[in-house]
C-alpha cells in the first residue's frame, strides 16, 4: 500500500504565524482551478452530470436548460438536491433560499417544486428586488440580521426547507443557522452549500482555523451524542432539534425533528438455561 507523506511545510503550517499563513494562502496557495465556472451549453452540462453521477432526473433539465436569469451551481449538487428535496415536491412546501444573486435559482426551484410551493429568496443586494414576483417573493436584508430573518419566516407562515447559498462567510453561516433552524417544521431540512469556503481565509475560514464551519458542525455532532459523554451541549439552538447530519463535498444537510432519548432493546427468542 502506498503511503502518502505530508511535506515538511504542511507539517509546520499549524505552528506558523498567522501573517505568514495569510500571505501564503493569498500568494503561494491560490484557489484551485475550476472554482470559476465557464458558461457552457445545455448539452455539455447535461452530459457531464448524467455521465459522472448517473443522474438524469427533472432537476438536471431544470438546471441545464435554465433560460431565466443566471443560475450557478457545482454539478455534483444537482443529484443531491433531488435526493433531499424530492419528498417535498408536488405540495405546498415552504422554501427559503438565502442568496438570490442573478435570479436563476428561484426559477429553477419554481419548476422543481411546482405552482403550489411558497418560495422566498433573500439577498442583501437591493438590485435583487427586480426578481420579486418572477418565480417567488424576494426580500432585501442581511442573513446575519436575526430580526430580518424572523420577519421573513413569519411572513411565510413557517418554513420547511432553508437553502443557504448566501455570503458563505463563516460568521454569517452560523448566525443564520441558529436563527432559522428552530423555525423549521418537523421533518424539514436546512442545507448549507459552497462550504469549500470554510478552508479560505477571506471567507473567515482556513484549514485549521477556529472559525472553519466544519469545526462548528463537529461540535453539533458531539452535541447530538451528548447522551454518551460528560461534556454537555454547546449549541442547543441547533442540536436540541437536530435528528441527523449529512456531509457531502461542500454541502451539509441538517434534519429537523423531535429528539428522543435513545433506548435499546433486545428482542427474539429467549435462551433456555439447562437445569
Amino acid at each position: 500500500m502506498k503511503v502518502m507523506h505530508m511535506s515538511v511545510r504542511a507539517r509546520l503550517r499549524p505552528f506558523l504565524p498567522k501573517r505568514v499563513l495569510r500571505w501564503e494562502d493569498a500568494i503561494l496557495r491560490p484557489r484551485p482551478m475550476g472554482y470559476q465556472f465557464p458558461y457552457a451549453d445545455v448539452k455539455e452540462v447535461y452530459e457531464d452530470i448524467a455521465r459522472k453521477y448517473d443522474y438524469n432526473g427533472d432537476m438536471l433539465a431544470f438546471f441545464s436548460e435554465n433560460d431565466v436569469g443566471i443560475v450557478h451551481k457545482w454539478h455534483h449538487y444537482i443529484p443531491l438536491y433531488d435526493r433531499y428535496f424530492s419528498p417535498f415536491r408536488g405540495g405546498k412546501v415552504k422554501f427559503l433560499e438565502i442568496g438570490v444573486s442573478k435570479g436563476g435559482s428561484l426559477q429553477m426551484w419554481r419548476k422543481y417544486f411546482g405552482p403550489d410551493a411558497l418560495i422566498h429568496g433573500i439577498d442583501i443586494d437591493p438590485e435583487c428586488i427586480k426578481y420579486d414576483g418572477v418565480a417567488g417573493k424576494v426580500r432585501i436584508g442581511s442573513q446575519d440580521d436575526v430580526a430580518f430573518l424572523q420577519s421573513v419566516v413569519d411572513e411565510m407562515g413557517g418554513v420547511d426547507i432553508v437553502l443557504d447559498d448566501g455570503s458563505h462567510q463563516m460568521k454569517h453561516l452560523r448566525v443564520s443557522l441558529e436563527a432559522l433552524f428552530g423555525r423549521l417544521s418537523d421533518g424539514g431540512i436546512y442545507v448549507i452549500e459552497d462550504l469549500h469556503t470554510a478552508y479560505w481565509r477571506d471567507f473567515g475560514g482556513g484549514y485549521r482555523a477556529r472559525r472553519n464551519f466544519f469545526r462548528y458542525i463537529g461540535e453539533v455532532i458531539a452535541d447530538i451524542h451528548h447522551w454518551y459523554h460528560w461534556n454537555g451541549v454547546v449549541h442547543p439552538s441547533v442540536s436540541s432539534h437536530c435528528t441527523g447530519i449529512h456531509v457531502h463535498d461542500s454541502m451539509v444537510i441538517l434534519e429537523k425533528g423531535v429528539v428522543h432519548k435513545p433506548v435499546s432493546s433486545q428482542v427474539g427468542a429467549k435462551e433456555r438455561v439447562a437445569g
